[in-house]
Parts: structure tokens; sequence; C-alpha cells
């Protein structure tokens, strides 16, 4: 009989101090957890680091966002293909790494939702890069030099942005063109305008020019060359005096620099094959617009 006491004795003994090591464990590391505090600043840090390792890593597919209404940089050709300056840079930027090249037409409103929710990698189609944007994506060098231009009606008797007083002007939603009409360098201009109307793409801004709805379209130049290639020769003009002047690049997430290295890195040795270039004279991209590099 003493023998089990003494047994059962032991037994309680060695269960708690089984219990008050794991006790001891655990507080240890409740203890270490309450010293080392990550700071806010820190936690922001260590999560755009680990974006940035993600993207690194090896990938099969790089999906582009763009606007595919927004010719010569991304649209949709006479045999259904994407195709533009911006999306053929892409295919031999993947072409070089060993990509699938995923073309992403996005609605351009909600470019920002499609990039930060992971559906694309990135917002590549003539896409400016503004005061308000700048600290809003990781950014590529700039590319392009671009201008805002007024494209009006030949016999509208408009020939400079003074007489788009009283006018009313159309411009595509969400576009840099309506964000520096709607900047303070601009703010006399637009302040001039009877109206400043957003549309949903280009091809419906000429819409309501040629219904005689709207006076002027803003627009960059490099579209406003390719919508006026396309339509009856003489029929619209572009004034000599643009109304602002920005630069292109490609827009990743905020953070994503491992693949904006990787993507730079190729269209750097584009420039220096002279393939750069070539792209752009095939879509009518005047060279001398071409900034990478210099």
């Amino acid at each position: 009989m003493k023998k089990k006491v003494i047994s059962i004795l032991l037994s309680a003994t060695m269960v708690s101090v089984m219990v008050m090591g794991c006790g001891s464990s655990d507080s240890a590391k409740t203890t270490t957890s309450e010293t080392a505090p990550v700071s806010e600043g820190e936690s922001e840090e260590a999560t755009e680091e680990a974006a940035a390792e993600d993207t690194s890593a090896e990938r099969d597919t790089f999906i582009v966002g763009f606007d595919a209404e927004y010719p010569p940089y991304g649209y949709m050709d006479d045999s259904g293909e994407y195709v533009g300056f911006d999306l053929d840079c892409a295919q031999a930027v993947c072409d070089a790494l060993g990509w699938t090249l995923e073309k992403k037409p996005i609605n351009w409103d909600s470019k920002d939702m499609e990039l930060e929710s992971g559906t694309i990698d990135c917002i590549w189609n003539g896409f400016s890069i503004t005061p308000d944007r700048e600290d809003m994506y990781t950014w590529s060098d700039p590319y392009v030099d671009n201008t805002q231009v007024m494209v009006v009606a030949a016999d509208s008797g408009i020939t400079s942005l003074e007489d788009l007083a009283g006018k009313n002007v159309v411009v595509q939603a969400a576009s840099a063109a309506l964000e520096a009409l709607n900047g303070e360098d601009c703010a006399d201009l637009t302040a001039s305008f009877a109206s400043l109307t957003e549309n949903p793409d280009y091809n419906t801004a000429f819409m309501n020019m040629e219904s005689g709805a709207a006076d002027a379209v803003a627009i960059d130049i490099g579209v406003a060359q390719y919508q006026l290639e396309q339509r009856e020769e003489g029929a619209y003009v572009i004034l000599d005096e643009p109304f602002y002047t920005e630069q292109y690049g490609i827009g990743f997430r905020k953070g994503d620099e491992a693949l904006k290295d990787a993507v730079q890195a190729e269209l750097m040795k584009m420039v220096e094959s002279g393939e750069f270039e070539e792209i752009a004279v095939k879509y009518g991209i005047d060279p001398a617009m071409l900034c990478l590099g210099k």
C-alpha cells in the first residue's frame, strides 16, 4: 500500500514539473515578444520587402494591365489581336526572360484596384508619371517624353488655347490629361471652358466632337497623332501649343523593386540593340520622344 502511495506521489510530482517547464517556455516567448515590439514603420517596410522577394522568385507569367482603346500604345487591331508599342515591348521583355505575356485589358478607372489585388503585375500603357501618382507606385525609369495637347475640328476657327474660352472640352476619365487640367498649372485654362466632360475613351470623345457636342479633345500627343491618321485627312488639327508636359513610365506595385529591375534591365538591352526604337517607329512614334537611357 505504501509503495502505491509513493508511486502516485512521484507521478504527480513529475507531471507538475513538466507543466511548470512548459509554462516557463511559453512565458519566455511572451516576454520576448513583449520586450521587442515592431513599430508600424518597420512592419510596413517588412511587408514591402516581402513583396519584393515574392516577385523576384521564379515566375512563368507576366500580366500587363492596359487600356485596350489607347493606340498606339495598346489596342485591338483589325485581326482582333492586342498590339501596340507598350505591348510589343512587354512581349520582347518576356521573350528574353522566358515568361509568358498575359495581356490584360482593364477599365482605366479601375487600374489601381486591379494592381493592388494582384490581378495584374503592372500598369504599362502610356501611363504618365504625374505628381499625384509619383508616390503611389514603384516606377520604371521614364521611357517616352509626352505632351498633352488639344485636338479641334479644322474648320472650328479655334487656333490657340485662348480660343477655348467658353468652349466644351472632353477628356478621357482618369487620364493624365484630366489630372493636368484639374491641377494648379492649368487652373486658369480650365476655368475658361464652358465645360470639361469625362468620356470613357477617346473614340467616344471624337464621336462627341463629330456630333458637335464637344469643341475640343484634351489628349496625349502620340494618341492624338494616331487618331488623326485613322480619320478623314484634314478633318482635325492639333493646336501648336501644348497645355502640359510629362513622361511615361511603367507602374508596378509599391515596393515591387525586384520585378521592376528585371523588366527595366531588359528594356535597357533593347535600347542598346536598337530594338526599342524599331518598335517605336513601327507604331508611328517619333524616336525623338524616346527618353529611356538618355
